[in-house]
């Protein structure tokens, strides 16, 4: 689910407030915006169509899995 993903992001993103957190924010910021990108959704419509297809789909969704692993969350 990227709006589940996205709030994940959001919310690791107030945290940064120190100079040197700077750096990761906006790295963090701009992959927030590729989720919110009509390219992103369109590529994971399709790998949500494959995946359904080949019977490979899996309790959490992509995006969230990267945001977990990015922000050291339980995926769970």
């Amino acid at each position: 689910d990227t709006d589940r993903a996205l709030v994940l992001l959001e919310e690791y993103c107030k945290k940064l407030r120190k100079p040197e957190e700077q750096q990761l924010k906006k790295a963090i910021r701009k992959v927030m915006g590729i989720f919110k990108s009509s390219l992103f959704q369109a590529l994971l419509g399709s790998f949500k169509k494959k995946a359904t297809r080949h019977g490979t789909t899996s309790h959490i969704s992509f995006p969230v899995a990267l945001a977990c692993d990015v922000l050291g969350y339980p995926k769970d």
